[in-house]
C-alpha cells in the first residue's frame, strides 16, 4: 500500500566536544580542538546544532540538513556532536559554548531528556530559542518547540505489523526488546511501549518501560544504538531464551547486530527482527529480509524546519505551532516492509532507497 503521509522525536551530544565546521571558510579553533565556521550569511543570527555523535547517520543527514537550509537562509550554524550516547555532560558544555556565543536559537537530540533541562532553562533565560529535536524533554514544555518523529507511533506501526505476521502464521510470539540505555529517554519510552502496544500487549503505565505483565516478553537488554551493543544484547538474551522469535530493536544499527548474534546462534531465518530509523543501511537490510519492517523517520526535514523556526523567531519572535492534536511539530513516519500487510499502509524497500539518509 502507499503511504504518502508521515509522522515524528530523538537524541544528544558531546565528550571531548567537537565543535565541527558547517559550511563557510572561515575556521578557527574551538573547544576539544575542533574548528567552527558559519553557514553563509554575515554572523547576525548564530544557530547551534547539538546532536548525540557525528558518526550515526541519523545525525549526519541532521547535520546536512541544518547546513543545508542555514545556508539557504544565511545564517551562521555551528554544531556540536559528541563521541557517543550517554554523555550529558557534553551537551552541558555545548550550551554554555553556544550561550557565549550569543546563539539566537538551538536545536539539541537530548540524550538525557531531564538532566539537561536545567541547561535549557539557563540559555532560555538568556532569550535564546530552544527546539528538541526527535525526543522531547521532561517535561516537554522545558523547551519552546520540539520538532520530531511521532516515536510512539513509529513503534505501533511495525508492532502492529508484527502481529498481524504471528496471527498469519499461528506461532506464538517470545518477544526480546532491545532497547537503548538505562535512563528512561524518551525517544527509547516512546519505541518501546509503541512497539508492545502496537502487538497488543498491556502496556500498564506508557511512561514506563519494563512494567509489563505479559509471558510473550521473554526478556529485554539494552544497546546503546550501537552494533556492537545490539549484538551483545541479543547474545545475553539468547543464553536466557534460546527460543526467542521476535525482537524488536530501538534502531537499525542495533538490529544489524542482533541478526549478528543470531547468525551465529544458528537462527537467523527463525526471527523476525523489527526496527525504527530509515536509514539506507537499514533499508537495504529490509530488502536482504535481515529486518522485516522499519519504520523510516526523516532528519533532514526535522533539522531544516528547525532552522526555519529558529530564523523566523530571531525576525519577529514568532514561536512555531505544534502539529494538531499534538504537543510537538510532527516531521514524518512511514513503515518500510517488503511483506505488506492489508490495513496498514506501507512502502516497500524500493521506495525506501530513494527516501532514506545515510
Amino acid at each position: 500500500m502507499r503511504r504518502s503521509s508521515r509522522t515524528t522525536v530523538a537524541v544528544m551530544a558531546a565528550a571531548g566536544l567537537f565543535l565541527v565546521a558547517a559550511c563557510g571558510d572561515d575556521a578557527s579553533e574551538a573547544g576539544g580542538g575542533s574548528t567552527g565556521g558559519a553557514a553563509g550569511g554575515d554572523g547576525d543570527v548564530i544557530v547551534g546544532l547539538v546532536t548525540k555523535t557525528d558518526t550515526n547517520p541519523f545525525f549526519v543527514k541532521m547535520k546536512e540538513g541544518a547546513e543545508a537550509k542555514a545556508e539557504e537562509l544565511g545564517l551562521e550554524l555551528q554544531a556540536y556532536a559528541g563521541a557517543q550516547d550517554g554523555d550529558n555532560e557534553g551537551q552541558v558544555e555545548a550550551i554554555e559554548n553556544l550561550i557565549a556565543a550569543g546563539a539566537s536559537g538551538i536545536l539539541i537530540t537530548p540524550n538525557d531528556s531531564e538532566a539537561i533541562v536545567p541547561s535549557i532553562e539557563k540559555a532560555r533565560d538568556a532569550g535564546i530559542l530552544v527546539i528538541a529535536l526527535d525526543t522531547q524533554l521532561e517535561p516537554p514544555d522545558a523547551a519552546d518547540a520540539t520538532f520530531a518523529t511521532d516515536n510512539f507511533r513509529a513503534g505501533e506501526l511495525v508492532g502492529e505489523w508484527a502481529a498481524a505476521q504471528f496471527e498469519a502464521s499461528g506461532e506464538e510470539a517470545k518477544i526480546a526488546t532491545l532497547d537503548l540505555n538505562a535512563n528512561g529517554v524518551s525517544v527509547d519510552v516512546q519505541r518501546n511501549q509503541g512497539f508492545l502496544t502496537g502487538f497488543g500487549i498491556d502496556v500498564a503505565d506508557p511512561e514506563t518501560m519494563g512494567d509489563e505483565d505479559d509471558p510473550r516478553i521473554v526478556g529485554s537488554d539494552v544497546t546503546d544504538g550501537a552494533e556492537e551493543g545490539g549484538r551483545t544484547a541479543m547474545e545475553n538474551l539468547l543464553q536466557a531464551d534460546p527460543d526467542i522469535n521476535l525482537v524488536y530493536t530501538i534502531n537499525e544499527p542495533a538490529a544489524a547486530g542482533a541478526y549478528e548474534a543470531l547468525k551465529a546462534a544458528g537462527r537467523e531465518g527463525e526471527v523476525t527482527i523489527v526496527s525504527i530509523d530509515g536509514g539506507c543501511p537499514g533499508v537495504d537490510n529490509v530488502a536482504a529480509g535481515v529486518i522485516g519492517a522499519t519504520s523510516m523517520q526523516f532528519p533532514l526535514d526535522m533539522a531544516g524546519l528547525g532552522v526555519e523556526a529558529v530564523a523566523k523567531y530571531a525576525e519577529d519572535g514568532t514561536l512555531p505551532e505544534p502539529t494538531e492534536g499534538l504537543d510537538f511539530v510532527d516531521t514524518g513516519v512511514t513503515l518500510v516492509t517488503d511483506e505488506a500487510v492489508d490495513g496498514i499502509e506501507s512502502e516497500d524497500s524500493a521506495w525506501g532507497s530513494e527516501n532514506c539518509w545515510g
